[in-house]
């Protein structure tokens, strides 16, 4: 794929300015008590956590499309999280968009010091080893403790999705020594888990099953790790594969899915699963 000509000079920075000042006064307005919005009125920081969480990845979606227009809708949508996350905080005195955006430009500048500063380096690693220095210093924190297996961990725990962080963590646990002597380890340990899941499921609370869920996935993610498998893509890969198959079934459908008794929707499974797979269905499919 080609890519355009980029240009690192500013662009239409006036037009800019207006369009994000008429942003921050929509969303303003629809959080005013006098003539305001009901549904923005009740957000708080975080009832917003799962539209922020939804839109980055309706984001990295339309990044992945290449489609433009996807791409910048889908970024505006994220933008809008971030302006009205502001502005919440602004209607109590914590802060504000201008501390948002001037807290930003000042950490980029910090961390850049070969680029707004007398740094050299030489390389990407170079580049990277100022920045986890320079970020340790800012958090008061040593690079001897940055790079302690505990901080690592915490981290992808605190910020990460639960299922690229239960890959990160296995990783950075293996590598440190955490680790089984063989695949066959991996499977004992899966069998061992799903026994406890099945046990906690029958008999014990929702907080006991939860944990041994928790443990079960856990497992199944170091089964990916050794079997050098994407357990995020590989879900996604299913993710798609059950609407293709919901979308070809309602093709098929002369009336609502909801409609029609469980035999009749296995029956429609089965033809849209064999229409994907350009196959006849056969009496012994499953």
């Amino acid at each position: 794929m080609t890519h355009p000509q980029r240009s690192n000079q500013p662009q239409a920075t006036h037009e800019t300015l207006v369009a994000m000042q008429e942003l921050i006064d929509v969303v303003a307005k629809l959080r005013s008590p006098d003539g305001g919005c009901p549904w923005d009125l009740a957000q708080t920081p975080e009832t917003l956590i799962p539209y922020i969480i939804e839109e980055a990845y309706e984001v990295v979606d339309a990044i992945r499309t290449q489609d433009r227009e996807a791409i910048a809708e889908e970024l505006g949508d994220l933008l809008l999280q971030v302006v009205l996350q502001a502005q919440i905080a602004s209607e109590f005195g914590h802060f504000s968009l201008k501390e948002v955006a001037q807290g930003i430009t000042q950490k980029l500048i910090r961390r850049h010091p070969h680029v707004f500063g007398d740094v050299s380096v030489q390389n990407v690693d170079e580049v990277r080893q100022n920045w986890e220095q320079i970020k340790a210093a800012e958090k008061g924190t040593s690079p001897t403790d940055t790079q302690k297996l505990s901080h690592k961990l915490s981290r992808y725990a605190r910020s990460l999705p639960p299922l690229l962080a239960g890959m990160k963590i296995s990783q950075k646990a293996a590598a440190a020594g955490f680790e089984w002597e063989n695949i066959a380890g991996v499977w004992a340990k899966y069998h061992e888990e799903l026994a406890e899941f099945q046990e906690a499921i029958a008999h014990k609370s929702i907080e006991e099953q939860q944990a041994e869920l928790g443990d079960l996935l856990f497992v199944i993610i170091n089964l990916a790790r050794w079997y050098q498998l994407d357990p995020d893509a590989a879900l996604q890969g299913t993710n798609q594969r059950f609407v293709q198959r919901i979308i070809q079934m309602e093709t098929f459908a002369e009336r609502p899915l909801s409609e029609y008794t469980l035999e009749e929707l296995e029956n429609l499974w089965q033809q849209a699963k064999a229409k994907l797979a350009n196959i006849q269905p056969s009496e012994d499919t499953v």
